[in-house]
């Protein structure tokens, strides 16, 4: 903390001091009734009867003008004009006013009118502080500028830009417009363990922890999928959860190491039928989020969800942007080669999806259905029966970024523990992923039925919904690096 930091700490002190020798509480308490600030702008001013009103908020401006202080209070819904006399508060009143700061916390009790210039603006009768601000709050909104400032204190950033709250909000609303689709489709809400003592269910390298009184070492969940299956063994037929994954990886404007995943599972069903419902439950997002409207903006784009979206195959894509063909190792060769990629110790299949990932995904502006992987690259998924190299699997692209991923998912016992084998076939012992989950290739064996899995990014789809070109932007807390301390 600086010096003029601490100086301007200290002088607040002296207030919040001066405010307990008024015998006023400077920490507030209960206040009931107030009203949202944007339900008392809706209202109509009213010169022979103007209306009585209770606020609530912090003071983000402040001027004192003789004998009149005039400040802007903001709540969560909104911003208003609030103008407070010497005689109308009173003795106390007004001493009180002289002490408060920007940032402090205050009740109001008013009228609502219209000042001589037209500005909506509440009268005080009456002034509470609820809590005072110790640390000085940016005396203008465009004090808050410096990106990291605002990621490490998320609080002022919240309060001092509108624009990340509406985000945040809109963000809620989605993830309850998900949870209303699936609820009213029979769709039960379950939580599955955090802490796993096999890092399965996808590809990732896990956080690892350590249980002290068990004296035994886990892995913060990877995925959601292996334990919402062993549900469907055990005959809850549509089951999904909407939690926290954490993988060990980088962070980039698409990729935060803890993040939150939509993983649902539909017994009877295969990876046509997520397609519809993931065609349907977005399509409620973009509906609620854009007051019904499906041509909203992402970036410099207008992406129309209209249904039907467009469904491509994964084989078809790769040949008519690299001229790879699946199965056909000259092909695919010459197609590396080309794009300058090394494949020196990569399997066929690796180099495959490199392709695909670097020339053809950026293509891919949608919303948009990839279908038919190579069966290779999806070892929980059921193989195309007439076609066992492809896998029953699809991806949903928009503006290159991937936000969904589905399955016909695989209830072959058998053939699951072959294709775990050959997965982790190679791996170092060290590695969490070159261990068999011994205990759900033991739930299949006890009778999974034919079913469609599908999951979501939800930080990635309210990047898309609010137009938002980076992840941290849509989660309250992002990862950062530790904050560098002065002097070091």
């Amino acid at each position: 903390m600086s010096e003029n930091h601490e100086s301007h700490e200290a002088v607040r002190v002296e207030k919040l001091n001066a405010i307990e020798a008024l015998g006023i509480d400077p920490w507030g308490g209960r206040l009931d009734n107030h009203q949202p600030i944007a339900a008392i702008r809706n209202l109509a001013p009213n010169t022979d009867a103007p209306p009585t009103v209770r606020i609530a908020g912090r003071i983000v401006l402040r001027r004192v003008m003789g004998n009149v202080h005039f400040l802007d209070v903001r709540d969560s819904s909104g911003r208003i004009q609030v103008m407070m006399g010497k005689k109308q508060i009173g003795e106390t009143g007004w001493k009180l006013a002289a002490l408060l700061d920007l940032g402090d916390l205050i009740g109001i009790d008013g009228t609502f009118g219209l000042t001589k210039t037209g500005e909506l603006t509440v009268f005080t009768q009456s002034l509470t502080i609820m809590a005072k601000s110790v640390l000085p709050h940016p005396d203008k909104h465009a004090g808050l500028t410096d990106i990291e400032f605002r990621l490490r204190h998320r609080y002022l950033d919240l309060t001092y830009h509108p624009e990340v709250l509406d985000r945040i909000e809109k963000r809620v609303r989605m993830v309850r417009t998900i949870r209303k689709y699936l609820d009213s489709r029979g769709f039960l809400e379950v939580e599955s363990p955090t802490l796993h003592s096999i890092a399965g269910g996808a590809a990732a390298r896990p956080f690892t922890t350590h249980h002290n009184a068990l004296d035994i070492g886990l892995f913060l969940r990877i995925a959601l999928e292996l334990h919402l299956k062993r549900l469907l063994v055990g005959g809850m037929e549509r089951v999904y959860e909407i939690g926290r994954v954490f993988r060990n990886e980088g962070i980039s404007p698409r990729h935060n190491p803890e993040f939150t995943m939509l993983e649902l599972y539909q017994a009877y069903g295969d990876y046509r039928a997520m397609m519809g419902l993931a065609e349907e439950m977005v399509v409620a997002c973009v509906i609620e989020l854009h007051q019904g409207q499906l041509r909203v903006p992402f970036g410099d784009r207008i992406i129309d969800f209209t249904p039907p979206w467009k469904r491509q195959s994964y084989g078809e894509l790769l040949e008519f942007h690299t001229g790879a063909r699946i199965g056909d190792a000259d092909s695919i060769q010459a197609a590396a080669v080309r794009f300058g990629m090394v494949t020196q110790g990569k399997d066929l299949d690796v180099v495959v999806q490199m392709l695909f990932e670097e020339k053809v995904e950026k293509t891919l502006i949608g919303p948009v259905f990839v279908f038919d992987y190579p069966s290779s690259l999806c070892p929980l998924t059921k193989r195309k029966r007439d076609l066992p190299h492809l896998a029953e699997r699809f991806e949903l692209f928009v503006c290159g970024m991937e936000l969904a991923n589905a399955y016909t998912e695989l209830n072959d016992p058998i053939t699951q523990e072959q294709a775990f084998r050959k997965q982790l076939a190679g791996l170092p012992a060290e590695e969490s992923m070159a261990k068999l989950d011994d205990e759900f290739l033991t739930a299949l064996k006890y009778g999974m039925p034919p079913a469609g899995g599908l999951g979501v990014g939800i930080d990635r789809l309210a990047m898309l919904l609010t137009d938002t070109q980076t992840i941290r932007d849509v989660i309250l807390f992002p990862l950062l690096k530790p904050e560098a301390k002065e002097g070091h």
